[in-house]
């Protein structure tokens, strides 16, 4: 099936699905290079770090790799392809760093392969993004224990 690229990104939580829990469904990539030597993170929307791609998995769409596909597009530009499953994570953050605009949330996320990155894409007004090996990466995602167990379960090279 093939990916639909819209030109402006979705906003707001009204159409979001949650857990049985209350845990907020988000979906996200780990967009390898094709040798598996590089990671494209992206920055945060407020541009103070970096993590990767991810979002929350909507009503009307029919699978997490389907939301996950979606936010690699917006947040970053990349027309991907789903390679692996990397499961479910739950969070990991202390309540200190959760708040009514990031709260609890129950990430799965999916190994991906970029077929393609596009010069324009809705976001890239807020958003950076660049490739980094395992080492740098693990060093910008060290506060964010849920992107860094991501990545260590994907098949990138250390």
């Amino acid at each position: 099936m093939a990916q639909k690229l819209a030109a402006t990104a979705r906003t707001g939580r009204d159409n979001q699905r949650y857990s049985e829990q209350g845990e907020r469904l988000v979906a996200g990539v780990v967009p390898l290079s094709i040798d598996k030597t590089k990671v494209l993170v992206i920055q945060s929307s407020r541009r103070s770090a970096w993590v990767l791609p991810k979002g929350g998995w909507e009503t009307d769409e029919g699978t997490a790799q389907e939301a996950a596909c979606r936010e690699a597009w917006e947040e970053a530009g990349i027309v991907c392809t789903v390679q692996r499953d990397l499961g479910k994570i739950p969070e990991m953050r202390p309540a200190s760093q959760l708040s009514a605009s990031a709260s609890k949330a129950l990430y799965q996320f999916y190994e991906v392969s970029v077929e393609r990155e596009a010069p324009q894409w809705p976001e890239q007004h807020k958003r950076g993004r660049q490739w980094m090996t395992y080492l740098q990466a693990k060093q910008v995602l060290a506060a964010r224990p849920e992107l860094m167990e991501a990545l260590n379960r994907s098949s990138i090279l250390r």
